[in-house]
């Protein structure tokens, strides 16, 4: 069966959704050390959480691109997250799904979330057929995010760099096996209509 081409897959509890990103050590330790974020994590500005680990790594460089060399796996609840995607706006106009690009760069401009869906990427972070959702937080999703819906934080560079040593060295099966257990996200078909191509 091939993958849906628009479908959350994450590593997901009853409760709580793990989503990546990567920062700066002066970000990241401060963080996953007190489980929370720093003083000079920036609530006003828009961040970008991604469900998919491999994505994380694409974006990353395995934690190795300049300000990303620390990647951290936040467990955020699952009504944060589910209150992100029901506000959230996708992120380009898409004909049939907006009424027009006007009525789009409203609803862009008032959404405190958005949306979009980039190609999942494999060990080798080659771009695969499905997608992977970005979700982009702002405003008062960002401090949500950052105050209220984050359970834990906990630093994954270690895991990263093994990963990516497995791969280096040909060995997938078990870079694979190290791999988050991402399986689809059960989310109501209706409830991601809004954010598909």
């Amino acid at each position: 069966m091939p993958e849906p081409k628009y479908q959350i897959r994450s590593l997901h509890t009853g409760s709580t959704v793990t989503v990546y990103q990567a920062y700066s050590p002066e970000i990241g330790l401060p963080a996953a050390r007190d489980g929370r974020f720093p003083g000079a994590w920036k609530r006003d500005r828009m961040t970008w959480i991604k469900p998919s680990f491999l994505w994380m790594m694409y974006r990353c460089g395995w934690g190795s691109k300049e300000g990303q060399e620390t990647v951290l796996a936040v467990e955020i609840s699952r009504a944060g997250f589910e209150w992100a995607l029901e506000h959230a706006c996708l992120s380009h106009y898409e004909r049939g799904l907006h009424a027009d690009r006007a009525t789009w760069k409203r609803q862009l401009k008032r959404a405190p979330a958005r949306v979009q869906w980039d190609p999942e990427r494999d060990l080798h972070l080659r771009p695969l057929d499905h997608r992977s959702l970005q979700l982009g937080l702002a405003g008062e999703a960002a401090r949500l995010y950052a105050d209220e819906w984050t359970v834990s934080i906990t630093d994954i560079t270690s895991l990263a760099h093994t990963i990516h040593a497995h791969v280096q060295d040909g060995d997938l099966e078990t870079a694979r096996q190290l791999l988050p257990r991402e399986s689809p996200y059960p989310v109501a078909e209706g409830d991601l209509a809004h954010l598909r191509r």
